[in-house]
C-alpha cells in the first residue's frame, strides 16, 4: 500500500508525518485491502484541512475535516474515514454459512 502524504502552504514536519502513519495504522488494522491512500494538509488562513481519499477495491472514499489544530484535524479525519471503512466492510463481508445452515435437534 502506499501513504502519499502532501502539504499545501506549510512544510511536513517529522512530528506530523509519524502522527499520520501511527494514525492511518487505525485504518489498516480494520481494512488490510487498501489499494493506496493519499492525505493532503493545508493551511489557510487560521483553519488546518486535512484531505484524505483512499482506494479501495471497487470503492474510493473520501474524508475531510477543519480545525484550528493540525493534529487534531488529522485525528478526526481518520476517524471519519474508519467509519466508512467499517461500513464499507459490513456491507461488503459474506453473511452467508460456508457450508449451509446447521440445525441443532
Amino acid at each position: 500500500m502506499n501513504l502519499i502524504i502532501k502539504a499545501h502552504n506549510f512544510e511536513i514536519t517529522p512530528s506530523i508525518d509519524g502522527h499520520v502513519r501511527n494514525k492511518f495504522k487505525k485504518i489498516t488494522n480494520h481494512f488490510d485491502h487498501l489499494i493506496d491512500a493519499k492525505f493532503t494538509l493545508s493551511l489557510e488562513k487560521l483553519d488546518h484541512i486535512a484531505q484524505v481519499t483512499i482506494h479501495l477495491p471497487k470503492a474510493e472514499m473520501h474524508a475531510e475535516s477543519t480545525d484550528e489544530n493540525m493534529y487534531h484535524a488529522i485525528e478526526t479525519v481518520i476517524h471519519k474515514l474508519d467509519r466508512q471503512v467499517i461500513k464499507y466492510k459490513e456491507k461488503n463481508s459474506d453473511h452467508h454459512q460456508a457450508d449451509g445452515s446447521t440445525k441443532n435437534n
